[in-house]
């Protein structure tokens, strides 16, 4: 049966796979519009098959709001060139308001096994299938979060490449609405772990402690004058460094920049004996004010509402704040911040090596 181009051109618009592919597709299923849509999914999920052990590490985040309501989710492709194309950035999208809908709390198999939301011919996986054959790229619906609250925002930084989403509680006006975006665009920029310090558990604030003691005992040069000298004393007493080390020490030893003229052996044998008397240094009164002094201002900076709102005049007001200048009872209770990519191994490409490759 002969192919006309206005049978491609009507299997194109029904599949969204490319030119060639539909034409193809109908020469293989002589003509028959159902079996070469058919043979066009089957051929997708082949190539998607094909392109599962790629990586996937570029892509946007999008965000989807309605009736206290919001729901981010972050979609991968390979490229940055697809990250910015307008059919990837479409297909996006519709999967936050999908996701916004779903009964389903992130990505699992019951959520790509839900009817599309562009068509209802589809799930959810056959719709990223075709993208896939039609993009030509690994695409891949990484995850989405959701929250509910009386007022949620949402806010996209950098063209996608961050995604939040902000719930709160309080009297509902266009200041409130204002000052939540710019609490979403504080959450973008300065990425906190937590509402507040009370969200922090106990387990996670004595594993914090735990770090920061060890960090502070592996960095003699930042101790406690005391702690610090003890320390220089058993190294040079008991002849710990090498010969260089010593007459270095010896002749800087008043020099408030000693640390430069010692070499990275003698630095790591006073850290080894620091983490050695780590039992007698915790009840160390004066080392338990550097430790706490460290604690607070990492806890400052993981929480929310202890961070320094990016917009205070004075360089000084808090997240908290701010909130309570602008509603006395605005309350957030709870927020979601994507960065596309994060925690994800990115291609490392080296394009010399490739035109290498392809010469043989």
């Amino acid at each position: 049966m002969a192919i006309t181009a206005a049978m491609v051109k009507e299997l194109r618009e029904m599949s969204g796979a490319g030119m060639m592919d539909c034409k193809k597709a109908l020469s293989e299923c002589d003509g028959n519009m159902d079996e070469a849509l058919e043979f066009l999914k089957k051929s997708g999920a082949a190539k998607a098959v094909k392109k599962a052990s790629r990586i996937a590490a570029e892509g946007i985040c999008r965000t989807a709001v309605a009736d206290g309501k919001a729901a981010v989710v972050e979609v991968n492709s390979e490229t940055d060139f697809v990250a910015k194309n307008e059919t990837f950035q479409a297909f996006v999208e519709t999967v936050a308001a999908q996701a916004l809908d779903s009964a389903s709390a992130d990505v699992d198999d019951a959520f790509m096994a839900e009817t599309w939301k562009d068509d209802s011919a589809k799930t959810v996986n056959d719709a990223l299938v075709e993208k896939i054959a039609t993009i030509g790229e690994k695409l891949s619906i990484r995850r989405f979060k959701k929250i509910e609250a009386p007022i949620v925002v949402d806010y996209i930084h950098g063209g996608g490449r961050i995604g939040v989403i902000l719930g709160a509680e309080g009297s509902k006006s266009d200041a409130v609405t204002e000052a939540l975006k710019n609490i979403a665009m504080q959450i973008a920029a300065m990425n906190p772990q937590y509402v507040s310090r009370d969200d922090i558990s106990a387990d996670e604030m004595a594993k914090l402690k735990e770090i920061t003691i060890d960090s502070a005992l592996n960095d003699p040069a930042s101790l406690p004058k005391p702690i610090l000298q003890k320390l220089l004393d058993k190294a040079v007493n008991d002849k710990l460094w090498s010969e260089e080390d010593l007459a270095a020490y010896e002749k800087e030893k008043s020099n408030k920049f000693l640390f430069n003229f010692l070499s990275d052996a003698a630095k790591t044998t006073l850290a080894g004996l620091a983490m050695e008397g780590k039992a007698d240094y915790v009840n160390d009164k004066i080392f338990s004010g550097l430790v706490d002094g460290r604690i607070s201002k990492q806890v400052k900076e993981i929480s929310l509402l202890d961070q320094v709102y990016v917009k205070a005049e004075d360089g000084k007001q808090t997240v908290a704040a701010y909130l309570k200048s602008v509603a006395a009872d605005l309350k957030i209770t709870g927020f979601v911040r994507f960065e596309t990519g994060e925690g994800l191994e990115k291609k490392n490409e080296d394009f010399a090596a490739e035109v290498a490759a392809q010469l043989g």
